[in-house]
């Protein structure tokens, strides 16, 4: 039996989609805007998720209202207003949570998978 402890998480919180997951996990380290967003998230899967810019606006507008991130900050560059998000104590709660759930269920199959034999 594994050393870990499935948490029964029904019906508390709802899991995040992979994008969801990487996004608040950009923003870890601090407020950053969409660019970065987007350059974090591939950094972090190493390309394999790359961040159409609706995709990503669109998310954040999810996540805003759902509480889990906000807007920190704008500055103007170029011209342009660029808006940094940071994340919120509950999206950061989220992200902690949704990182212990996909750790338990990996070690389900990690825990179980056959050892090789060592020489």
């Amino acid at each position: 039996m594994s050393r870990y402890i499935l948490a029964d998480v029904r019906n508390q919180h709802p899991t995040l989609t992979e994008s969801q997951y990487f996004l608040l996990a950009a923003l870890l380290d601090g407020p950053l805007h969409g660019y970065g967003i987007i350059k974090a998230t591939e950094q972090a899967t190493g390309g394999r998720l790359r961040l159409a810019v609706g995709t990503l606006y669109g998310a954040l507008e999810r996540l805003e209202r759902a509480g889990l991130v906000i807007a920190d900050h704008e500055e103007i560059v170029d011209g342009r207003a660029r808006r940094y998000y940071r994340l919120t104590d509950e999206g950061n709660a989220s992200l902690q949570r949704e990182a212990l759930r996909m750790q338990q269920a990996a070690h389900v199959v990690i825990d179980r998978a056959p050892r090789t034999a060592q020489a």
